[in-house]
């Protein structure tokens, strides 16, 4: 009898076990999958940029440096994305591409700005295109790095809360990182003057 009992001990902690360990790894996939929701927004987004830069080519030809920077950035954005595509979650990787996105976001502005001083390049019908294609791509973006966020969170959470941490460690569960894109202007407090 008591080698029943034990018997069914270790059967129900093998399946809390096995529970815990599908748990873990459904999770993982979950993120990996929505990353793979922002690959390709900004894959499109990065597609985008070439064309909005050509378009303004022949309209800004004093303006090399901000065309070059925007240029410069999205390359660098690449980069960054091919890292974190290697390894979704990985610190580094997603510190690398939140910084990337940062300076390309920065650049991007700083382009649209330029491009409201031009008239003509305001009217043309294929910037008006471009740009309202980006505007859509960036909203698709936010949305699907807000999904990879709460998955990344909800696996998080998964790894860290008792009794998962005793089994997550053992079998190489790691912490993953969010997607955080630092903007300069959203931290800043605004200035407000009366005269």
């Amino acid at each position: 009898m008591t080698g029943w009992i034990i018997l069914g001990v270790v059967v129900l902690a093998v399946v809390f076990v096995i529970a815990i360990y599908n748990g873990l790894v459904t999770a993982r996939n979950a993120y990996k999958n929505a990353f793979s929701q922002i690959d390709v927004q900004l894959t499109r987004r990065y597609d985008l940029i070439p064309n909005l830069v050509e378009t303004a080519k022949g309209y800004i030809k004093h303006e090399r440096e901000t065309l070059e920077a925007v240029i410069t950035a999205r390359n660098s954005a690449m980069a960054g994305l091919k890292a974190a595509q290697a390894s979704p979650g990985d610190p580094a990787a997603m510190k690398q591409l939140g910084g990337a996105e940062a300076v390309l976001t920065g650049a991007m502005g700083r382009f649209m700005a330029l491009a409201e001083a031009y008239p003509d390049l305001k009217a043309n019908q294929n910037m008006m295109q471009l740009s309202e294609e980006l505007t859509s791509t960036e909203n698709r973006v936010a949305f699907a790095r807000q999904g990879y966020n709460d998955s990344v969170m909800n696996y998080n959470n998964r790894c860290q809360v008792f009794p998962n941490n005793l089994i997550a460690g053992p079998f190489g569960f790691t912490v993953a990182q969010m997607l955080e894109i630092e903007k300069a202007e959203m931290r800043a407090a605004p200035k407000v003057s009366f005269t």
